[in-house]
Order: structure tokens, then C-alpha cells, then sequence
């Protein structure tokens, strides 16, 4: 009991102490101040010092580090993005290479210029040996596009029902790329039907239309 009356008065002397150092103070001279007092002005102006620092030139180092900040997020998304495509490139160059496999395949199908006659035979004997009777075989204008050619033939022939749908399934597996479009099939006398479509083929382009094709595309 006798240490905590102890520990309290000296506690209370020196409470009365710094109390004292707050009397009678000279505002004019800061410098005579004691101590205590002295070092509360200090940390005062520290204060009011840093506050001034922070909203004339900090809190633009702040705009800046947000900044920079944004943009590591950013860079750090786009790091993981290609990292994604780092680990699954050598995937990614088999597929290339199935898909460039594919490409040449479909590239096969197309007959070159001097191919078409040939091929223009193909679809009429196609016809011829379903039984069919071609009442129209017309060829139209080519369309020359990027990197080929679409020829589009006006056809109308006559027959059964089973033959003409035989003759569609014979286009669709000639070793070229024909489709039918624009098909129509009307009844006729002793079931015999009427259809009429028109039969799409492509070409390669020459070298000689490619570079025509080039130069228009340039001309625009």
C-alpha cells in the first residue's frame, strides 16, 4: 500500500510539474519556453508542416502511384495472358497444323482454269446417269473473288423423284466442290418431276488474276 501511495504522489508532482511549465508562457519568445512545452510546439509544427507538404506535393506522388499502380495490374493480366499462350503454344502449333492440313485438302477440291471444262462434264454425266433429261444447262458469268473464282450454272432437268435425289448425292461427292442453291422441284405427267437450281462451282484464280485482282483492289 505504501509503494502505490508512493507511485501516485510522485505521479501527481509530476502532472503538477508539467503544469506549471504551461504558465505563464512568452508568446513572443517560443525559445525561453521549458521544455515540455517547447517540444508540443515542435511536434505542433511538424504537423501542421506535414499537412502543408502532403496537399502541395504529396498527394501528387499519390495520384502518380495509383497510376503506376493500374498499370501493374494491367501488365501483371497481360503477363498471365501471354503465359497462358506460352504453356499451351506447342498445342496451339498442332492445331496450325491441322487446320493449314485442312486447308490444303479444301485447296485440292478446287479445279484451276483449265480444269472446268472438265468438271462441267463431270456434273452433266452425273445427270445423264441418273436417267435425267437436262431441258437447261447454262453456265453464268464468272465471280472473281479474293483468291477465286465462282462460277454459277442455271440447270433444269427432268425425272423420278429417286433419280434426282441420286443426282444431288452424285454432286455432292464429286471430287470438286459443287453445291446446289436455289432449288426447286415441280410435278409433272407420269410422275416425272421438274428441278431447277442453280449449281455453284470454284476455281482457282491464275497468277495472271490474282495480280488483276491486286491492282483493282488497289485502283479502289
Amino acid at each position: 500500500m505504501a509503494k502505490t501511495k508512493a507511485k501516485s504522489i510522485n505521479i501527481a508532482q509530476q502532472m503538477e510539474v508539467i503544469r506549471r511549465q504551461f504558465k505563464n508562457l512568452d508568446a513572443k519568445d517560443p525559445s525561453v519556453w521549458p521544455l515540455f512545452p517547447k517540444t508540443i510546439l515542435c511536434i505542433f509544427i511538424a504537423g501542421v508542416v506535414a499537412g502543408i507538404a502532403w496537399f502541395a506535393f504529396l498527394q501528387d506522388y499519390e495520384v502518380q502511384l495509383n497510376t503506376e499502380r493500374d498499370a501493374e495490374f494491367a501488365l501483371r493480366a497481360d503477363y498471365q495472358k501471354k503465359l497462358v499462350k506460352a504453356v499451351s503454344l506447342d498445342a496451339l502449333k498442332k492445331q496450325r497444323e491441322q487446320i493449314q492440313q485442312y486447308v490444303i485438302q479444301l485447296e485440292k477440291q478446287l479445279p484451276s482454269k483449265a480444269e472446268m471444262a472438265a468438271l462441267l462434264s463431270d456434273i452433266n454425266q452425273s445427270g445423264l446417269g441418273r436417267s435425267l433429261q437436262f431441258e437447261l444447262f447454262r453456265p453464268g458469268q464468272v465471280v472473281a473473288r479474293d483468291y477465286y473464282a465462282e462460277l454459277p450454272i442455271s440447270i433444269r432437268v427432268t425425272g423420278k423423284y429417286h433419280d434426282i435425289g441420286a443426282f444431288a448425292s452424285d454432286i455432292a461427292h464429286l471430287s470438286r466442290i459443287v453445291t446446289l442453291n436455289n432449288m426447286s422441284i415441280t410435278p409433272g405427267a407420269r410422275d416425272v418431276l421438274t428441278m431447277e437450281a442453280t449449281a455453284r462451282t470454284f476455281r482457282y484464280l491464275d497468277p495472271e488474276e490474282i495480280q488483276a485482282q491486286k491492282k483493282a483492289g488497289g485502283g479502289k
